[in-house]
C-alpha cells in the first residue's frame, strides 16, 4: 500500500519533477531500509519501512517514466506518407478498425522526432493486413488525445506508457511498402508472435463464425476485431465485459484447468505418483500455462498483472507455502508495481487487486464446516451444490462491492443485472467456455481444435443469450456521476483496510469503502467544449443536449456519463443549427452558440447573429470576432491551450471555465514534442 501510495504520489504532481529526484528517493529508502534493519523498537520499524516503500513508489514512477520517454507527434493537419511494419491488429475504436505501426518513415520528419509506435485507424472496408506486414499509407497523425473534459482519464497517458506517440486517420488504405531491410530483431519477433496470434483468431473466427468466433478470438488472442457491436453492447449493460478482456478470470480457469489436469494425470499413474511431488509438478505445469497464455494473449496490462498474480500463487506451492493469502496478493501487486509504476493510476489495477484482495480475505473467513466420515451420495451431493451456489453468490456478491465505487467513478455505469447476469454465467465460463477455448487453441494447429472450438462455440452462445436477456431487462443499466477526486482514494483505502485488518476494527474502514456511493455530487456544469472546439453540449434539468451529434459523440457521451447526465435528442427545440453553426433560441436551457468551420467562411451577417444571441460564444478557429456581445467568447486558441472545458455559470451572473490541460499538470504525457526539459 505505501509503494503503490508513493507512485500515485508521483502522478499527481502538477509539474514533472528532475531526474535527480528519483536517485535521491532511492537512496533515501535504502538509508531508511538500512535504519529499520538497526532499530529494536517494532513500531519505528514499521514506519521506517513504510516510508522506505513509499519513497521507493515515487521513485520507481519517475525511474519508469524516464525509460519510456519517446518522441510525440506535433499537432498538424497535413496528411503524411507513412511506411512502417504492422505491429499488431488493435482493438478496434469507435471509427473502426486500428493498427499499431513501427513507423520506419513519417513524411519528411527528422528519425529523431519520429514516434516509436503509431496507432492508425483504417477506412471502412478497408484491408486489414497482418502483422508483420510492410506497409505504406497516407494519414493524418497527431499526438495521443487528452482527456475529453476535465478530469476525466488520460489516454495520453496510457499511450505514453505504450510509447505510442501518435494516433491517426488512414485516408488511403494499406498496400504493400518495399522496404528494402529487415526489422530490428525485437521488432521482428514480436511481429511473428503477433502473426502466429492473428493466423490462430482467423481459423477460430471461421471455424465458428463471427456471432460465436470474434468473443472465441478475443478470450483466446486478445484480437477484439471481429466481435459484432451489438454482443459488446450487450455484454456491457449485462456487467459481462470483463469476460472479453483477458485478466484474472482467463489466467485462473487456463493455469487452474492445467494445474487440475495435470495433478490428476499423475495421480492416475502410480508409479509416477509414488516417485514424484505431484503438486509441485502440476504447480509447474499450471505456470507453463500461464507463461503460455501471456504469451497468446500478447501480454496486454490486464493479461500481464493477472499472469504475475497466478505465478506468485504456483511458485508458493513450488516452496511450499500457502497460495492464497493476503501476502500473495500484496507480493503479485509488489511486483506490478515496481515493473509498471503506472499502473496505480489505471482502473483495471484498481479494480483487479481490490476484487482480489476481497475476495481472498472472504477466503481466509469463509467457514469450513467438519466434513461427515460417511454420508450417502446424494447427502454429500446436496451438501455440495449448497456450498458452491454459495460461494458463489457470495463470492460475486463481494468482488461486486470491491469494484462497485471504481465502476461508478471510472465508467459511471451499474449494470443493475450484473449479479444475476455473471452467477448464470460463471459455469459456463468456468467449466466448459475457457477449457474447450485452451484445448482448441493449443490444438488448433495440428488441426485437431475443431470439436474443442465447437464446444466453446456452444458455451459463448448460452453466454450471448444470457447477455441479451439482461442487457433487455427494465432498468439494465443505470448512469452514476463521478464523485470528487478524493473519494475514490479514500475507498480504495477503505476497502484494503477492509481486507487486511482483522477483529472488529475491519469495520472501521466501511464509510471510506463507500465515499464515492455516499459523497453529494456537486451541480453539473452548464455546458462543455470539446479539446478542439468542435462540438460542445449544454445541461438541460438531466439531460445533456449535443448541439453537434454526429461529431466526438464519444467524448460528449463521456462527459454526459461524468456528470450524470442523460442525452437526448432535443436540440432543434433549443437551438437553430446548419452544417457550421449553432444558435440559441429563446427557450435555449444555455445561451451557448458556436461556430465550428476552421477555414470556411460563415454566411454573411452568420457571425453577428451568434454573437448578439449568445452569453457564451465557442469559436473554433482563431478569428476573434470584434465588439461581440457575447460575455465569454472562447477561440481555436484557447483550446489548444487548455483541451476541453467545463463552463460554469456564477450566482452573478458570470462565467467560470475548468479547463482540463490545468487540471492534467505540465507532465510529459501532456507536453508537445519538443518540450522534454534538459
Amino acid at each position: 500500500m505505501a509503494f503503490g501510495l508513493g507512485a500515485a504520489l508521483y502522478f499527481a504532481l502538477p509539474r514533472e519533477p528532475q531526474a535527480w529526484v528519483a536517485w535521491v528517493g532511492l537512496c533515501g529508502a535504502a538509508v531508511l531500509l538500512l535504519a529499520a534493519g538497526r532499530v529494536g523498537v517494532r513500531a519505528l520499524t514499521v514506519v521506517l519501512v513504510l516510508g522506505a516503500c513509499g519513497l521507493g513508489g515515487f521513485a520507481m514512477g519517475k525511474v519508469r517514466t524516464e525509460r519510456v520517454w519517446a518522441p510525440v507527434a506535433p499537432v498538424t493537419r497535413n496528411p503524411q506518407r507513412v511506411e512502417g511494419w504492422v505491429v499488431d491488429v488493435a482493438s478496434p475504436g469507435e471509427g473502426g478498425q486500428r493498427l499499431l505501426i513501427a513507423p520506419a518513415r513519417i513524411g519528411d520528419w527528422a528519425p529523431a522526432s519520429t514516434p516509436i509506435r503509431i496507432r492508425v485507424t483504417l477506412r471502412s472496408g478497408a484491408p486489414v493486413p497482418s502483422p508483420g506486414s510492410p506497409v505504406q499509407l497516407l494519414a493524418i497523425i497527431n499526438p495521443p488525445p487528452p482527456p475529453a473534459s476535465p478530469g476525466a482519464y488520460d489516454f495520453a497517458r496510457d499511450a505514453f506508457f505504450e510509447s505510442v506517440g501518435g494516433v491517426g486517420l488512414a485516408l488511403s488504405p494499406p498496400v504493400t511498402w518495399e522496404a528494402g531491410r529487415e526489422p530490428p530483431w525485437r521488432l521482428g519477433l514480436q511481429m511473428r508472435v503477433n502473426a502466429a496470434r492473428w493466423a490462430l483468431s482467423r481459423r477460430i473466427v471461421d471455424s465458428l463464425g463471427p456471432e460465436s468466433g470474434g468473443l472465441a478470438a478475443a478470450m483466446t488472442t486478445g484480437h477484439e476485431a471481429f466481435i459484432p457491436r451489438e454482443q459488446e453492447e450487450n455484454l456491457r449493460a449485462a456487467g459481462l465485459a470483463h469476460i472479453v478482456s483477458i485478466s484474472g478470470l482467463h489466467m485462473a480457469i487456463v493455469g487452474g484447468f492445467a494445474f487440475a489436469a495435470a495433478r490428476l494425470a499423475i495421480a492416475a499413474w502410480p508409479w509416477l505418483a509414488l516417485r514424484v511431488p505431484g503438486k509441485k509438478l502440476a504447480a509447474a505445469v499450471g505456470l507453463g500455462a500461464v507463461g503460455g497464455y501471456l504469451v497468446l494473449s500478447g501480454a496486454p496490462p490486464p493479461a500481464e498483472r493477472a499472469a504475475v498474480t497466478a505465478a506468485v500463487a504456483f511458485a508458493a506451492i513450488l516452496v511450499d507455502r500457502q497460495a492464497i493469502t493476503l501476502h500473495a496478493v500484496a507480493l503479485a501487486a509488489m511486483a506490478v508495481l515496481l515493473l509498471h509504476p503506472e499502473a496505480v493510476t489505471e482502473p483495471g489495477f484498481q479494480m483487479s487487486f481490490a476484487a482480489t484482495a476481497a475476495l481472498v480475505a472472504l477466503a481466509e473467513r469463509w467457514p469450513r464446516p467438519v466434513k461427515e466420515i460417511n454420508a450417502p451420495w446424494p447427502i454429500r451431493a446436496a451438501q455440495a451444490a449448497g456450498a458452491w451456489l454459495a460461494i458463489s453468490l457470495a463470492a460475486s456478491f463481494v468482488a461486486g462491492l470491491a469494484t462497485g465505487p471504481f465502476a461508478m467513478q471510472h465508467f459511471n455505469r451499474v449494470s443493475t443485472w450484473g449479479l444475476a447476469a455473471n452467477l448464470a454465467v460463471a459455469p459456463i465460463s468456468s467449466f466448459l467456455m475457457m477449457p474447450a477455448l485452451a484445448l482448441g487453441a493449443t490444438l488448433s494447429p495440428f488441426g485437431l481444435g475443431d470439436a474443442p472450438l465447437a464446444a466453446a462455440g456452444f458455451a459463448i452462445e448460452q453466454m450471448n443469450r444470457v447477455a441479451a436477456i439482461a442487457a433487455a431487462a427494465p432498468n439494465a443499466q443505470l448512469v452514476v456521476a463521478s464523485g470528487p477526486a478524493w473519494t475514490l482514494v479514500a475507498a480504495f483505502l477503505g476497502i484494503l483496510w477492509m481486507c487486511l485488518w482483522r477483529g472488529p476494527l475491519r469495520w472501521v474502514g466501511a464509510p471510506f469503502a463507500l465515499a464515492v456511493l455516499l459523497t453529494p455530487r456537486p451541480t453539473p456544469p452548464d455546458a462543455w467544449v470539446s479539446a478542439d472546439g468542435a462540438t460542445a453540449a449544454v445541461r438541460a434539468g438531466p439531460a445533456a443536449v449535443l448541439l453537434r451529434p454526429d461529431a466526438k459523440l464519444f467524448g460528449a457521451e463521456l462527459w454526459a456519463r461524468r456528470r450524470g447526465l442523460t442525452p437526448a435528442a432535443i436540440r432543434d427545440q433549443g437551438y437553430e443549427c446548419d452544417d457550421w453553426s449553432c444558435a440559441p433560441k429563446a427557450e435555449a436551457p444555455v445561451r451557448v452558440a458556436a461556430a465550428w468551420n476552421l477555414k470556411r467562411p460563415l454566411k454573411p451577417g452568420r457571425t453577428e447573429a451568434l454573437c448578439a444571441a449568445a452569453e457564451v460564444l465557442i469559436i473554433r478557429n482563431d478569428e476573434r470576432p470584434e465588439g461581440c456581445a457575447a460575455s465569454l467568447v472562447l477561440t481555436g486558441a484557447d483550446f489548444r491551450r487548455g483541451g476541453s472545458a467545463e463552463l460554469h455559470r456564477q450566482a452573478d451572473g458570470a462565467w467560470r471555465v475548468t479547463w482540463a490541460q490545468d487540471l492534467r499538470g505540465h507532465r510529459p504525457w501532456t507536453w508537445g514534442p519538443d518540450s522534454r526539459p534538459r
